[in-house]
């Protein structure tokens, strides 16, 4: 229960733009560990990982945000649901053991690596001879499906790219590598320092720049 309370409770999140609860209701948050609690028990394998909250949090804010209030009553079952779901098809990024497998963290990190050198290998050279791994930047990307990255009414865009398309996977590596490419003029000109800061605290704000970049590589291929 420590492992999925503590998180929640001390680490600043999208929990915080909800609108406060009437007198009586759980707290948001309690809301949300109930649900990773109930996960952890239902998948032993797995439980529960560090960053399962930053992957439910836009969930359940989509679903404790609808204008519909009767809807907005099923918010906790909905999320649970839909969350579960999503784990299913990402849960190998949580799974230390299977990193270096080809379902793993490991190979889709190297993934993005291999993607941007296809679509522009300059760049690719550039981050090789500075010898920038994708893990310094890409395993939050990846594994956290860029919650980190942007405020939450943009990730909730992303998301809906994401999950519209059939390869929704595939297009987050495309994702990732337009957040490379359109900061290629930096990336190009700076050095280890400054590169790794750009890339752990990425500077285009603008989502709907980096979609349009990303559907553009999807259709080169």
């Amino acid at each position: 229960v420590f492992q999925v309370s503590s998180p929640l409770k001390t680490t600043p999140s999208s929990l915080s733009e909800y609108e406060v609860l009437p007198n009586g209701c759980e707290a948001h948050w309690e809301v949300v560990e109930r649900i990773l609690f109930i996960y952890a028990k239902l998948n032993p394998g797995i439980a529960y990982v560090q960053g399962m909250n930053e992957i439910v949090g836009p969930l359940y804010y989509t679903f404790a945000t609808d204008p519909n209030s009767e809807w907005k009553e099923h918010a906790e079952a909905d999320t649970f649901f839909c969350f579960t779901n999503l784990m299913a098809e990402i849960r190998d990024n949580f799974i230390k053991s299977l990193d270096d497998s080809q379902c793993g963290i490991t190979y889709k990190m190297e993934k993005v690596y291999s993607t941007l050198k296809e679509k522009d290998v300059e760049l690719y050279l550039k981050l090789q001879e500075q010898n920038i791994k994708p893990q310094f930047f890409a395993f939050r990307w990846l594994t956290l499906l860029l919650s980190q990255e942007f405020l939450l009414p943009d990730v909730i865009r992303i998301w809906d790219s994401l999950f519209a398309d059939d390869k929704r996977f595939d297009f987050l590596l495309l994702v990732c590598c337009a957040m490379l490419t359109l900061i290629r003029d930096q990336l190009l000109e700076g050095d280890f320092t400054l590169n790794m800061r750009l890339l752990q605290d990425y500077p285009i704000s603008d989502v709907h720049l980096i979609l349009k970049k990303a559907k553009e590589l999807q259709d080169s291929k």
